[in-house]
């Protein structure tokens, strides 16, 4: 239900001239599908932030992932409850490889290839 009222918020925008950059979980591809359905043809762009589990327990600052490991938090993405990979991205950033400037950079050169983004 969070993917798709963040949908219509971001529909709002597109149809108001602006770009909407949103940032969830969303572990599920039928939800970022119903997302994109949302948007106009060719202004949704998913992209998927990459890293490697274990990568993602040592970074994490509060706990969260030894709590999921241990049983204390249910449901907990990667941990306890599924991520579907998405299947068709338009954009990979692999946090595990690069550095946050190379992963930002790497998405303003796309978003400004697309003409979505004037810099």
């Amino acid at each position: 239900e969070n993917i798709r009222r963040v949908g219509e918020v971001a529909h709002l925008f597109f149809e108001n001239g602006n770009l909407a950059l949103c940032t969830f979980i969303s572990p599920f591809r039928a939800d970022r599908e119903l997302a994109r359905a949302l948007a106009p043809a060719g202004r949704f762009l998913e992209i998927f932030v990459k890293c490697d589990l274990e990568i993602c327990k040592r970074r994490d600052p509060k706990g969260l992932y030894a709590k999921a490991l241990a049983g204390e938090i249910k449901e907990f993405t990667g941990v306890s409850s599924p991520y579907e990979e998405p299947t068709h991205p338009e954009i990979v950033v692999e946090t595990d490889l690069h550095s946050v400037e190379e992963c930002v950079n790497q998405i303003v050169d796309e978003l400004t290839r697309r003409g979505l983004l004037g810099v």
